[in-house]
């Protein structure tokens, strides 16, 4: 049954690699946004910018809120 798996399996083969793939991204992004240095480091660069006058308060707000979230959404 292996060589027929095989056979019937083959013309499969770059879907799977694709999904290996996506599954492969998501755990970086997962990584990424469970890191707590890496959280620590996007709000200390929020912080930089604002304090530069790069960004507005309002701006720095909303950033941090974004960061929150996306580290709330990635520990479910």
């Amino acid at each position: 049954m292996g060589l027929l798996g095989l056979i019937f399996g083959l013309p499969f083969a770059p879907f799977r690699g694709l999904l290996w793939l996506a599954e492969l991204f998501q755990e970086q992004v997962d990584m990424e946004t469970r890191n707590p240095a890496s959280v620590r480091r996007h709000l200390e660069e929020i912080e930089a910018a604002r304090e530069a006058g790069e960004i507005t308060e309002e701006e720095e707000s909303q950033a941090v809120e974004r960061v929150l979230q996306l580290m709330a959404a990635g520990r479910r």
